[in-house]
């Protein structure tokens, strides 16, 4: 089980000598400052998107109870993603935004920490499960959502150094395709 054709089961972090899963070792690793954004969106037929502009979802507030999922999200990363370090975060907020020309909403997840390794996965996550709870506070309203477009917007912190977007990377411009 290799990464690429040209790897082998040594070249490959989260496995042991013997090619066996395992956690990576960051014991040795300095800790710095690290923050991390990542953003989605969710798209949905007009009559779900004034519904939660209105708040008229029979649920409750949906941008409001996805920002607290999105937020818990982050916090329970390691126990999702299995070879993911538990860390301390510091920081974790969710921007949601109302967008009439999807129509649809946009998240947008921050997450910060002093630690040794970094939060990319806490915000990719984070902005999932905040879009996914859209979807479950809305399904009565529209069961044909789509949720797309997740993706690291910028990390900074650690020994790779800072990582920014393109405006329309590879994985931007598949989708910018695809509409």
């Amino acid at each position: 089980m290799s990464a690429s054709n040209n790897s082998s089961p040594h070249d490959l972090t989260h496995t042991n000598s013997a090619g066996e899963a395992h956690m990576v070792d960051v014991s040795n690793k300095t800790e710095s400052r690290r923050i991390a954004v990542a953003s989605g969106v969710i798209r949905m037929k007009r009559t779900a998107f004034d519904a939660i502009r209105d708040n008229t979802i029979a649920k409750g507030d949906v941008l409001g109870v996805a920002r607290v999922a999105g937020i818990m999200a982050a916090k329970r990363t390691p126990e999702l993603i299995p070879m993911c370090h538990s860390i301390a975060l510091s920081h974790v907020a969710i921007a949601l935004t109302l967008d009439e020309s999807l129509p649809g909403v946009h998240a947008e997840a921050t997450c910060a920490a002093t630690d040794v390794t970094g939060v990319e996965m806490e915000a990719i996550v984070a902005v999932t499960v905040a879009l996914a709870t859209i979807y479950d506070m809305a399904k009565s309203a529209d069961r044909s959502m789509v949720i797309g477009d997740v993706r690291l917007l910028s990390k900074s912190g650690g020994k790779s150094g800072d990582y920014r977007a393109d405006s329309l990377d590879s994985a931007s411009a598949c989708a910018e395709k695809q509409r």
